[in-house]
């Protein structure tokens, strides 16, 4: 697993980002084939890496670096919404970088059997953990006004309505292959079309099965709770709604609603500003795009910590 099956996305930019020392103590949130881990750890960084895919992290348990005394890889096999709770049961406090890499892994989406792509037939599934409620449960059970709710939040689909009407009316549905043809069919696919108008819907039902959004804006609030003052931020997110949350997020911690510089603290609302130096949005560059392709839609966002106390909310 030290040659991660999958390239990670704007890695070079991430840890620039990040600027990892020798001794920093660095959250990966989104662990899963480790290649940001593997950077910070090369770079002399103390890694606590969270996955709620168990996958992940019996992967990550075979690196020689949670067997050293004391391990500079601590694995959480939790959810990165919980990582203030979980660094604070771990008796660390605060960190000095947290970074995320938001959504589906490459090793998901390559696994037939998991569920979240429709390139190879397998089980309509879904799920980063392994476990509650799968995509065929939900599209099984719930009511088309719910799908087409699903569908137009998360996957920004117009026709949501035909969509789930369509859903529906196909139920039983059991594997990706059905889904999709369902959704094509309803949507009038034309083969050789630049982008399959099944993506939309399986990005939205992924999305509502694994809670991401409100995962995502937890895990910031996390973030901001964790970091000491220094402390440096990164998210790389691959779709607006994730980018949305993210630059709203960073925008209001910053002060920078108010209409102050990006660079400076800044009160807001009576609140100081719990971060500063916030990044411009940082893409692939074509050449990245060219050796990676998933890389297309990444969008990176960094920020500082400032001396400020966390906000209430976060």
């Amino acid at each position: 697993m030290t040659d991660a099956p999958h390239i990670p996305v704007l890695l070079d930019e991430v840890i620039d980002a990040l600027a990892p020392r020798p001794g920093d103590v660095i959250v990966d949130a989104t662990f899963g084939a480790g290649g940001y881990t593997r950077r910070l750890l090369d770079a002399g960084a103390i890694v606590h890496a969270f996955d709620r895919d168990p996958d992940a992290i019996e992967a990550g348990l075979k690196w020689p670096e949670t067997r050293e005394n004391p391990p500079r890889l601590i694995l959480h096999p939790r959810r990165f919404s919980e990582m203030a709770d979980a660094m604070a049961e771990a008796g660390v406090p605060q960190v000095d970088g947290v970074v995320m890499d938001i959504g589906v892994s490459s090793m998901q989406l390559d696994q037939a059997e998991r569920g979240f792509a429709f390139a190879s037939d397998g089980p309509l599934d879904m799920r980063m953990s392994q476990d509650g409620p799968s995509a065929a449960d939900f599209l099984n059970s719930a009511d088309e006004a719910e799908i087409a709710d699903v569908l137009y939040l998360y996957g920004e689909e117009r026709q949501s309505r035909r969509v789930a009407r369509a859903i529906v009316a196909a139920r039983p549905l059991s594997s990706t292959a059905e889904l999709a043809r369902v959704v094509r069919k309803a949507l009038g696919h034309r083969p050789g079309a630049p982008k399959d108008p099944a993506t939309r819907s399986f990005q939205a039902i992924r999305i509502h099965i694994n809670d991401e959004l409100k995962e995502l804006e937890a895990a910031l609030s996390g973030a901001e709770a964790l970091l000491k003052e220094g402390g440096r931020l990164a998210v790389v997110s691959f779709h607006s709604l994730e980018d949305r949350i993210v630059k709203r997020f960073l925008r209001d911690a910053s002060g920078a609603s108010a209409g102050t510089s990006r660079h400076l603290p800044a009160a807001n609302d009576g609140e100081a500003a719990a971060f500063a130096s916030l990044s411009k949005a940082i893409r692939p560059t074509e050449a990245e795009i060219a050796r990676n392709p998933r890389a297309r839609s990444a969008t990176l966002r960094a920020a500082t910590r400032t001396g400020a106390p966390a906000r209430e909310a976060a």
